[in-house]
């Protein structure tokens, strides 16, 4: 995909401010979490973390309109643009935010320009912030970024379970809804935190998907040339997919990582772009193979499927999350009707690097499609 006219992106100067301030200040921030949830404790202290629901592909995989989805659903809650950046107090802010709230809000596009309509109600991956506090090399190019069973930070531990709980317990639902893209090289972790969480993993036709990639990172590069504050605002938010601080998430193979890197450094993107989403699903795949709690909390999902037969695959989610699907009904029913595959763009991919995707993905895709039958 070429690059598209720049696009100007509005960062609030307020909203970049925060931000800052909240990045620099996060010790503090941590300390007045902790005396939050001593001031619940008794609250705390009778709550379970039951079924917690993880949604997790590679950027650009259908990770946005299954937690948007899935947030309509009774039995659960997500983070939402409206707990950036004070993600440090949920209950508090959360509590204070829904005193002073006056009228309905009013849904606009996201900055992506993919037809998602947003406010400030709408959910989105905001824990990040606390894995990159907690785990300052969550995004280090050279370090390997997973986490798996093997992993014990007590601090980190205590602080997202009593953060979890805080959402729930504000919002009154009785189970936790993340998307974090992140989080699919902590999944492993995730499970020895809790046993009995769902993993949803979708994926996308890798030619399509791979266009998607570059639309949004030239869209974001962009947007970042025409306002300095995006690239900064981003990663502040703990989103590195795209634009100027873009980076792969290291999923342990050095090899396999600086290749990645030099294909981008070298401006090979639909090169760099196949081998990341190979690398991403390959190791989603091995584990699903060798790790059997993996297997049996994972459902692989395709977008295209998701897609074309909508009532049956949102089925499939509803049973593997345990969901209640007579109260869910009405939504699926919205989302058969409106779900549908994007439109606003082409893949322009010379004959050189359609080959070479297929080449890199078409293995990979085949053992998805196996799994996710």
């Amino acid at each position: 995909m070429k690059a598209g006219k720049p696009t100007s992106v509005d960062v609030p100067a307020a909203l970049h401010l925060q931000s800052k301030f909240f990045a620099a200040t996060s010790k503090l921030w941590q300390r007045l979490g902790n005396i939050e949830t001593s001031v619940l404790s008794d609250e705390l202290g009778q709550m379970e973390i039951q079924k917690p629901v993880y949604v997790s592909g590679l950027a650009r995989s259908g990770t946005t309109i299954l937690t948007e989805m899935l947030d309509k659903h009774p039995e659960l809650t997500s983070h939402r643009y409206s707990d950036f950046p004070n993600i440090w107090t949920p209950f508090w802010r959360n509590f204070l935010l829904q005193k002073t709230r006056r009228g309905e809000r009013v849904a606009s596009q996201r900055a992506h320009g993919d037809r998602i309509q947003i406010t400030n109600d709408s959910p989105e991956a905001v824990e990040e912030v606390l894995w990159m506090y907690f785990f300052p090399k969550s995004h280090a190019k050279t370090t390997d970024n997973t986490l798996d069973e093997g992993t014990s930070n007590s601090v980190f531990e205590s602080f997202y379970r009593n953060h979890i709980k805080k959402l729930l317990l504000v919002r009154d639902r009785p189970r936790y809804l993340a998307k974090g893209n992140y989080n699919l090289g902590r999944f492993t972790y995730l499970l020895k935190l809790f046993p009995d969480a769902r993993l949803l993993i979708p994926y996308r036709n890798p030619v399509n998907h791979i266009a998607s990639l570059i639309k949004q990172h030239n869209f974001f590069l962009g947007a970042h040339d025409q306002n300095p504050k995006v690239g900064r605002q981003l990663a502040l938010s703990g989103h590195f997919e795209f634009g100027p601080q873009r980076s792969a998430l290291n999923l342990g193979n050095m090899v396999q990582q600086q290749a990645i890197l030099d294909a981008w450094s070298d401006g090979r993107e639909v090169e760099g772009w196949a081998l990341y989403w190979a690398a991403t699903y390959r190791y989603l795949l091995d584990h699903a193979r060798s790790h059997q709690g993996f297997a049996s909390a994972s459902l692989f999902l395709s977008y295209e499927t998701l897609c074309s037969r909508s009532a049956e695959t949102i089925d499939r989610i509803v049973a593997h999350c345990a969901l209640d699907p007579l109260v869910f009904a009405g939504v699926k029913t919205y989302y058969t009707d409106h779900l549908s595959l994007p439109n606003y763009y082409e893949p322009d991919f010379s004959p050189a690097e359609l080959a070479h995707i297929e080449r890199v993905c078409a293995p990979i895709v085949s053992e998805l499609d196996e799994i996710a039958t």
